[in-house]
């Protein structure tokens, strides 16, 4: 393993936000766009994350992050190493196309 992959981290964002009322799903919807154009990808309904190189990065989402969250809800956040996230182990369904790329190809995007 090479120095520089070591830095690559995983930011994972998991949350359960109320949809009953007209308002409430579009603060829903608002939320996981910011997600998506923040660079995340759907791991599962509710479960995102994106991939960023070194911790520095890390705390500079958790803060875009902590200033998108809807009032109303969880949202909860953690942080693995891209070696950790290379151990996950999918015990039913397939992987995603965009799972299957390196971390470094990733970083492209």
């Amino acid at each position: 393993m090479t120095a520089a992959k070591d830095r690559y981290m995983w930011l994972f964002v998991f949350f359960d936000l109320p949809v009953k009322l007209k308002e409430e799903r579009l603060t829903a919807t608002r939320f996981r766009n910011f997600l998506l154009k923040d660079g995340y990808m759907m791991i599962q309904f509710s479960v995102y994350a994106r991939v960023c190189n070194g911790q520095e990065r890390v705390d500079k989402h958790l803060t875009r992050l902590h200033n998108s969250i809807p009032a109303k809800g969880s949202v909860r956040a953690i942080q693995i190493t891209d070696k950790q996230y290379e151990r996950m182990k999918i015990l039913v369904g397939k992987q995603k196309i965009r799972e299957k790329t390196k971390t470094e190809q990733l970083l492209l995007f």
